[in-house]
């Protein structure tokens, strides 16, 4: 790690003691060089983890406050929205942060889906991504849970339950998962243990996905690897201008969400106190589970229809084996880009058909969707590797950036005009 350089005696003595300097610097700095045709898409990683930070901070505010007891839960979450200093901003910002969360990584992924940033040699970095989003599923379940509504309780209760669709051990895992033989303050306790502690797995996992992301660089809109320096910027300042800018959007919306609208992304009866008497007329989950929660039911097995649930999930673990296409971009592959769209409708569409009852035309649709999707990458991107002519690439990151487009591949290049 070398090129750093400072004036400075007491950044000089912590770096000769401990090089953080030269680190950060390697990493995030003028010494780390990127591509620099990146996209404001390529924005939304960064803002995962600025995301991922204010989740923590406020949470662990939060938990100062909270009282995980199936008889006080509620009421101190009320206390906190009425007593607490500010205590309803914290619980606002938290809350809606969650689902911020969310639409920024998956954006991020959809934007590794079309642009082939799964495909070798960046496969263990996809992979880590996905292990991210399980860990994110997992502690926003738990989270879920602890204000102790109606939805918190009945949520617990519907989705521990699958579990016991497993053949032999499922009614062992259900009963050690509530630490009882029902939902109570024993399944209230270790959520929010676990519910505290999932974020700092979350943390080293995303340290081992920046690694990952370091040891062959970003991905590109073109999808060809640099060619040499002239295909490189430092990262620092161009790309750090450039997420700042994209981190005050993010800031600015979500502020207006945060105080015009903190309750639109959540759900009405949460804010009833849990009764194990009363069931909710329809038992919905998070908005950003409605797509998974849409295939589980699509399907009348109980067993299958959880494994077709997680099954959906793993099968992006495996995305980089399924799409044999030497093209990364999916620029340059004009039928994998209808099917994409088709895709991203797809998931929608599953989200609809998540937040409604599983009846009528919306249990047909919800099948036809859950079977589009595993369609698409079990059937529809490997066919595709095979018979899709993509277009010719361009013979550098260069020439597309400043000239407004590239000679094709094998084509002679033009010399370059003065700017």
């Amino acid at each position: 790690m070398s090129g750093f350089q400072t004036n400075s005696r007491v950044i000089k003595w912590i770096e000769y003691r401990m090089p953080v300097f030269s680190f950060l610097n390697h990493s995030i700095g003028a010494g780390y060089p990127a591509p620099k045709n990146l996209s404001y898409m390529w924005n939304f990683g960064s803002l995962a983890g600025f995301t991922l930070v204010i989740m923590i901070v406020t949470g662990i505010l939060l938990a100062m406050q909270y009282t995980a007891h199936v008889d006080y839960a509620f009421d101190s979450v009320e206390r906190i929205m009425r007593d607490v200093n500010f205590g309803w901003l914290l619980r606002y910002i938290h809350m809606n942060g969650a689902s911020f969360f969310f639409i920024v990584v998956y954006i991020h992924m959809f934007r590794g889906l079309y642009y082939g940033s799964y495909k070798a040699p960046r496969e263990l970095l996809w992979i880590l991504g996905v292990v991210i989003l399980l860990l994110m599923m997992m502690t926003a379940f738990m989270g879920y849970v602890l204000p102790w509504g109606q939805m918190s309780f009945w949520g617990a209760k519907v989705i521990t339950n699958l579990f016991s669709a497993v053949p032999i051990f499922g009614e062992g895992i259900v009963t050690w998962l509530w630490g009882g033989f029902t939902v109570d303050n024993p399944t209230l306790n270790r959520f929010y243990a676990l519910h505290y502690l999932m974020p700092f797995v979350i943390v080293a996992v995303v340290v081992l996905h920046i690694w990952a992301l370091h040891q062959f660089g970003s991905n590109n809109p073109l999808g060809i690897d640099p060619k040499g320096p002239q295909d490189k910027i430092p990262f620092h300042p161009y790309y750090t201008a450039k997420d700042s800018f994209g981190m005050g959007v993010f800031l600015i919306v979500f502020a207006a969400v945060i105080f015009y609208l903190p309750n639109y992304m959540g759900h009405p009866d949460n804010y009833i106190p849990a009764d194990p008497l009363a069931t909710p007329a329809h038992i919905v989950p998070e908005w950003y589970f409605l797509p998974f929660y849409a295939i589980l039911r699509a399907i009348p097995d109980k067993l299958l229809g959880v494994i077709a649930m997680f099954g959906s999930i793993a099968v992006l673990f495996v995305l980089p084996w399924l799409d044999r296409s030497p093209v990364k971009s999916g620029r340059f592959r004009p039928i994998f880009r209808i099917f994409f769209v088709l895709l991203a409708i797809d998931v929608v569409v599953l989200g609809f058909v998540g937040a409604n009852p599983p009846e009528g035309a919306w249990l047909i649709t919800g099948q036809i969707a859950t079977f589009w999707y595993f369609l698409h990458f079990l059937v529809v991107l490997p066919l595709l590797g095979v018979f899709e002519r993509p277009k010719p690439l361009p013979t550098s990151i260069s020439e597309p950036v400043l000239k407004g487009g590239g000679s094709l591949a094998g084509a002679p290049a033009k010399p370059m005009e003065k700017a």
